[in-house]
């Protein structure tokens, strides 16, 4: 990703940020920039399936006796409770964003005194270019379960690949989703009228922008000439930029919960239109609040992402054992179906694909974007541009 202009126009932003996020101290990690970055990752040797004992590790995770989880998702703490039910260990399902809990993780871990024992984490550049390289966590892989686990998956251990979708209501329009391109999205009749999380609080979308950048923007010149419009002129560094550009630009609503854009979308007094982007999970809201949301079917050239969410174990962690239970019971089936009541594909090709799909997606390969596990340690070193980026043309 070329830096250009694009880095000039942000540096004002750029230098404020920095100067407002001096005070949390040089212990913090830094999600902007390449501390870490340089640090070859830390190799995973996986022990021998024939000499592991899944009874030892039970009976040493006993008497360890708890275990605390982390977990961008609510659905942690129904893990956490079965995995109780199931082991009679105590186990603690937190909710908190990536950011949030990658900062508390290193501050624990730089102090000697770690309460975080596993950490469900779904910022992959975070992860490959500071956290793991930092030793603040590690990775386990299941020696049982290792056989159908892809290598692919395995440094760092991918749990599960969930979605971000466009949605819409489909009692407003029975017709089906209003908009048919993602360039739709960027026009002036929808100004206002999109809503999602705020990039600049939620990486996956920023690691979404600088993969677009990397890999895909060939796609969204395509998607742009099947508007009619004739090719996209664009004075930005390819395709993906002008798309960002022009999203930001059109002012859509920003907040620090989907459930705010689920509400916005579907919730059963809404009489305004708006398209969401948000996590599969929120479709659960379907049945618990009534709501009326489909995903929107047939948007070109993708109706969403599908983004992995990995599985770590703090390096200091006081319940070792304890946490790589977890692990083993998050890369299994009974642990799967609490992460993917709404869909999703596990790291564990043992245990595949949900079929619970939310309305509207049928075929992750053919509707979603998906990340390439290659790409993470590049993310993160580009993820300042795109903020930056991001920060000039929605203000």
């Amino acid at each position: 990703m070329r830096r250009g202009r694009r880095v000039q126009a942000g540096a004002a932003v750029a230098v404020a940020a920095a100067l407002a996020t001096a005070a949390l101290g040089a212990c913090a990690p830094s999600s902007e920039g390449r501390a870490g970055a340089d640090r070859p990752l830390p190799t995973v040797t996986v022990e021998d399936a024939a000499s592991f004992d899944l009874n030892a590790l039970i009976a040493a995770a006993k008497k360890e006796g708890s275990v605390l989880a982390y977990d961008g998702s609510g659905d942690v703490k129904d893990m956490a409770a079965a995995f109780e039910k199931k082991y009679g260990i105590k186990a603690e399902g937190e909710k908190s964003k990536a950011a949030a809990t990658a900062e508390k993780m290193t501050r624990e871990a730089q102090a000697g005194n770690v309460t975080i024992d596993v950490s469900l984490f779904e910022d992959g550049p975070m992860l490959v270019g500071q956290l793991l390289p930092q030793k603040i966590v590690t990775t386990w892989i299941p020696p049982d379960l290792a056989g159908t686990i892809a290598e692919k998956n395995r440094n760092p251990l991918m749990m599960i690949s969930k979605a971000y979708v466009f949605a819409y209501n489909p009692r407003l329009n029975p017709g089906g989703c209003p908009v048919k391109n993602v360039w739709d999205l960027t026009d002036p009749r929808w100004k206002g009228k999109v809503m999602l999380q705020d990039p600049l609080g939620k990486e996956v979308f920023t690691q979404w922008f600088t993969q677009l950048s990397e890999r895909s923007s060939d796609k969204l010149a395509a998607a742009y000439e099947q508007l009619g419009k004739g090719k996209l002129k664009t004075g930005e560094d390819d395709a993906a930029h002008e798309w960002v550009k022009r999203f930001a630009k059109n002012d859509p609503v920003l907040t620090t919960e989907d459930e705010d854009v689920a509400t916005a979308v579907g919730a059963p007094n809404q009489t305004r239109t708006t398209i969401g982007l948000f996590s599969i999970a929120k479709f659960r809201d379907l049945e618990g609040k009534n709501f009326d949301m489909k995903v929107c079917e047939g948007l070109n050239p993708w109706a969403g992402f599908a983004y992995p969410k990995f599985a770590t174990i703090a390096a200091k962690s006081e319940h070792p054992n304890a946490a790589k239970l977890f692990v083993h019971f998050a890369m299994s089936k009974e642990g799967f179906d609490l992460e993917a009541h709404s869909g999703g594909v596990s790291g564990n090709d043992a245990v595949g694909v949900s079929p619970h799909n939310p309305p509207g997606l049928t075929d992750w390969n053919t509707q979603l974007y998906w990340f390439a596990s290659d790409q993470l340690l590049a993310d993160f070193r580009n993820r300042q541009d795109i903020k930056d980026f991001w920060r000039v043309n929605h203000s």
